[in-house]
């Protein structure tokens, strides 16, 4: 299936609140109403609710318990809130998937965006965009999977979502692969540039012109949380780190592998939005 026919099948995108998509439009609008959007939010139960369990989690550590809306925005900032919101929104956007156990993809992208963040910190870069693009960048399979089924239950056999080798059995097999997907999928969500990019580039890091940082970042994000779903020892890690584009963003596998701390400390609280 060619990518513009992709797009045209309804199934194939997420059904996400509107309040999800005006977040996003938030991005490209310098004035925004905080209080517009937070009243709407309020309305919304499912997601507040989500909003609040994850303000109250081990990932914030706030000093006192968040009770509104309000409360969090004013605790946390705007900036987070609308992190918190559009990541909980898109990770609820498809409810079945042939051929996907979708909390285990979930889990996967949660860990990849709290590595995303704790690297762009290391790196001073945006730890905001890098959490909601290490979120999504793997977005494009679900939309595959969604969109082709039956040709994707036969890339399954070939190499599982989290293969390596799945980029280019996908390239092979219909000419594009699942981040130029989530790319599409961004632009199209009218996400910022850097968002586009970075998911566009996030597989081969090295080979885009200029460098982008954030697909660095998301590079290595994406194999440490890989490296976890396998449940690789120190010794495999420190065999498989991509040590090419850890050394064009300056970081040493002494970091990677010893000094970041554990997946289940980085994402400690974040299981509320796959709940």
């Amino acid at each position: 299936m060619q990518l513009d026919a992709l797009f045209k099948q309804p199934q194939s995108l997420p059904a996400v609140p509107k309040i999800v998509h005006e977040l996003i439009d938030s991005f490209n609008s310098e004035d925004i109403s905080i209080d517009a959007i937070a009243r709407k939010l309020a309305a919304d139960p499912v997601l507040s609710a989500r909003l609040l369990r994850l303000a109250n989690s081990a990932y914030y550590h706030v000093s006192r318990t968040v009770g509104t809306v309000d409360d969090a925005i004013a605790m946390l900032g705007f900036v987070t809130v609308r992190t918190l919101v559009i990541s909980s929104g898109l990770t609820n956007g498809f409810k079945n998937m042939p051929g996907m156990d979708l909390k285990a993809f979930w889990r996967y992208s949660l860990h990849t965006a709290a590595v995303s963040r704790w690297l762009a910190k290391a790196t001073h870069a945006n730890g905001d965009l890098a959490f909601t693009v290490g979120l999504m960048h793997g977005i494009g399979q679900l939309v595959m999977h969604a969109g082709m089924p039956e040709q994707m239950l036969k890339v399954d056999k070939l190499a599982s979502p989290l293969d390596p080798r799945r980029s280019d059995i996908e390239v092979q097999s219909f000419g594009y692969d699942f981040a130029r997907v989530g790319a599409e999928l961004a632009r199209q969500w009218r996400f910022p540039p850097a968002f586009v990019e970075a998911i566009a580039g996030h597989v081969a890091p090295l080979q885009h012109t200029p460098f982008d940082p954030m697909a660095a970042v998301l590079h290595l994000a994406a194999w440490r949380a890989r490296a976890e779903a396998s449940q690789l020892t120190e010794a495999e890690m420190v065999a498989t780190v991509p040590e090419a584009v850890s050394a064009r963003l300056g970081i040493t596998t002494d970091l990677l592998v010893h000094k970041m701390p554990p997946l289940s400390e980085l994402a400690a609280g974040l299981e509320a939005m796959i709940d």
